[in-house]
């Protein structure tokens, strides 16, 4: 059993920064992968940024690069999506998400654990 809790949303002008932190617990998490994700209205939920737990090796979507950093808290059992220079089109619920088998990091269908969303609201 794992448990996934997002915090950090809420509302930023555009180009402002926000951190999201997903807390995890349940069990070791030196084999998962973390992933985070985002849905707006009326769009598929999309991927946004990953992490492999034991290297840190990291993985971005192009509309993010440049902007987002995911990063992770051995101690604390927590993944950061750390985001720079936010975008209206930023806007979603995000989500994070954990898997332990060996995926490729951009499908939405391998991860297997799910936190409840935190909203990001970026304003103009």
């Amino acid at each position: 059993q794992v448990h996934l809790v997002e915090s950090g949303g809420g509302l930023v002008q555009a180009g402002g920064s926000l951190r999201l932190s997903c807390a995890a617990s349940g069990r070791t998490f030196s084999g998962y992968t973390m992933g985070w994700f985002r849905q707006a209205p009326g769009k598929e939920r999309e991927f946004v940024a990953a992490i492999r737990w034991s290297s840190g090796s990291a993985y971005y979507a192009d509309s993010v690069k440049g902007r987002f950093t995911i990063s992770r808290d051995n101690a604390k059992k927590t993944v950061y999506l750390q985001m720079n220079s936010l975008k209206p089109e930023d806007t979603a619920v995000y989500y994070c998400a954990a898997t332990q088998t060996i995926v490729v990091v951009t499908l939405i269908n391998e991860y297997d654990y799910w936190g409840q969303g935190t909203q990001v609201t970026v304003s103009s």
